[in-house]
């Protein structure tokens, strides 16, 4: 048996770092779901083009955001529970596939709230089901997505 890892943990984990780190806090964090929260700075450099006079933040981002949750970070949660911590450190979790449906916009300031549900793990590989919601509950997208863990 591996390491159980709290959610800060696996958080100080994630290689994605400022400005590129779309995960403020880990919710909640076990072998079969995740849940992140992110809110959007007003100031982020992609909302000057994307449009101007009425910003929204691109569907590219947001598919990142969710893969940073729902792969990145539940992927080191996983691994780990299955060997260690130093294990973890040795591999780099990347994004390799999604479906997604988007249904709602983003606004600069919105917080955003992925959950991600385990549907298969396996050899270091990972696929999820996610949802991504606004605080009053707007499903913004979903859909599914996958990763794997390479050798740094």
């Amino acid at each position: 048996m591996g390491e159980i890892l709290t959610p800060a943990e696996v958080l100080a984990m994630v290689p994605q770092q400022e400005p590129f780190r779309f995960i403020d806090e880990i919710v909640e964090l076990d072998s079969e779901h995740i849940v992140a929260q992110y809110t959007f700075p007003e100031s982020s450099d992609f909302y000057r083009g994307h449009f101007p006079g009425n910003p929204i933040t691109p569907g590219v981002i947001l598919i990142e955001t969710a893969a940073q949750a729902g792969v990145v970070a539940f992927g080191i949660y996983l691994y780990a529970a299955d060997t260690s911590r130093a294990d973890v450190d040795k591999l780099l979790t990347i994004f390799t596939d999604c479906s997604i449906d988007f249904s709602g916009m983003v606004k600069p300031g919105d917080r955003v709230t992925t959950t991600g549900l385990l549907k298969q793990w396996r050899r270091k590989k990972l696929r999820a089901s996610f949802e991504m919601t606004l605080d009053d509950g707007t499903v913004v997208c979903s859909g599914e997505l996958s990763g794997m863990g390479v050798p740094r």
